[in-house]
């Protein structure tokens, strides 16, 4: 690749909503820094956004390791040592339901203005300020827009008018409200957040995976795509009961939808190669006056529609979480050996994708070398 594709070029890592199981993309996270992967980009919403935040403004030069501390922070030591995971998951989320999080969201019954509490004025039952003290310990906001750091992306929904709000790092002072912004999770009563007078929810109401909302935020650049996927795409076994059902059913909901946006791109790719060629043609043919006039005019939307619009996806390596166990409220497991867990876990899935796409280079590697020495040469009659 030489410089001028490198500048045009850029590496980006996109990190879902998923509650407690954002410690697999802490895992995931430390196997990309150790594999030494820099990216140009990176993005997420609701606890994807958190970590995003905390890899872009890390106060060291070591993130993975600045994020892993994060997690272990946000984790909580009450619950006994159960080997069964959906046991844990029961008792650590019932735990999260009537005492919130020491470091990441507290109940609204535990505030002086619980007694006047009625779900007809109070919209929400966890307040998220203690995730702002939190986040305060390990993000330096103003390291996030500078060149040395990741760009920052994050991700919210604005409540009354339904449309996406993207806060980009690179235009604007992104502070600790604003990724909090990005966490309001209304379906398990957490609050919102109000910034310049946008009352914004968790991002994942709208895209839980937000490859559009990078491509729309950079549209010039081609892209290399790391997505960690929190939620299996593919599940055999039907549900057996309700419980299960609605696990299935959240999944789906929060799944990976971004293959329409890869293949838009292919498409766009063979638009733009073929208008580029038709192009070229014409400005090479002689054109009368009134059709270089028309020419000229189209011009501007030509370059437009090539330079700034015109970036393409050329890899999406995805690094998916796997389920041995089916709990609906998994994503509220804060407990100290499910967060262990979740992160070892992000770090093998990694490796193993790692390495499988090393394997497969290497195979197509080998596979042109040897097509190219078994051509046999070829003589012209005289």
């Amino acid at each position: 690749m030489n410089q001028e594709e490198k500048s045009n070029f850029e590496t980006v890592l996109i990190m879902q909503g998923g509650g407690s199981l954002g410690a697999y993309e802490c895992g995931v996270y430390k196997t990309l820094a150790k594999h030494e992967i820099k990216f140009d980009i990176v993005a997420g919403t609701s606890i994807g956004a958190v970590n995003a935040s905390i890899i872009a403004g890390s106060k060291s030069d070591r993130s993975a390791e600045n994020l892993e501390d994060f997690w272990i922070e946000m984790s909580e030591t009450f619950t006994p040592l159960l080997e069964n995971d959906k046991l844990r998951a029961f008792f650590s989320s019932m735990h999260a339901a009537m005492y919130g999080n020491t470091n990441g969201f507290r109940p609204i019954w535990f505030t002086p203005d619980f007694f006047s509490f009625s779900f007809n004025n109070w919209p929400y039952l966890y307040e998220i300020y203690p995730l702002k003290e939190t986040l305060q310990k390990y993000v330096d906001f103003k390291n996030l827009g500078s060149k040395e750091r990741p760009r920052l992306l994050v991700t919210s929904t604005d409540i009354q008018n339904g449309r996406p709000v993207i806060f980009d790092s690179q235009h604007d002072h992104i502070s600790a409200e604003h990724v909090l912004a990005s966490a309001g999770y209304p379906f398990y009563g957490i609050s919102w957040t109000q910034i310049k007078g946008r009352y914004l929810w968790d991002g994942t109401l709208l895209s839980n995976t937000p490859l559009r909302e990078v491509i729309y935020a950079s549209p010039r650049c081609d892209k290399k795509v790391y997505i960690i996927s929190l939620f299996p795409k593919i599940h055999e076994e039907l549900p057996k009961n309700m419980f299960e059902a609605w696990h299935r059913a959240r999944d789906l909901m929060h799944v990976d939808k971004t293959d329409h946006s890869v293949m838009m791109s292919k498409v766009i790719s063979r638009y733009l190669v073929l208008l580029k060629e038709m192009h070229d043609i014409i400005g090479h043919v002689p054109l009368d006056d009134k059709m270089k006039t028309r020419f000229g005019k189209l011009e501007p939307e030509y370059h437009k529609l090539a330079k700034e619009r015109g970036a393409i996806i050329k890899e999406v390596i995805r690094i998916e979480r796997k389920e041995e166990s089916f709990f609906i409220f998994e994503d509220a497991d804060f407990s100290l050996t499910t967060i262990r867990k979740l992160i070892e876990q992000g770090e093998k899935d990694a490796e193993r994708v790692l390495a499988q796409k090393d394997s497969n280079a290497d195979v197509s590697s080998n596979n042109a070398k040897g097509a190219s020495s078994s051509k046999k040469p070829s003589f012209k009659k005289i």
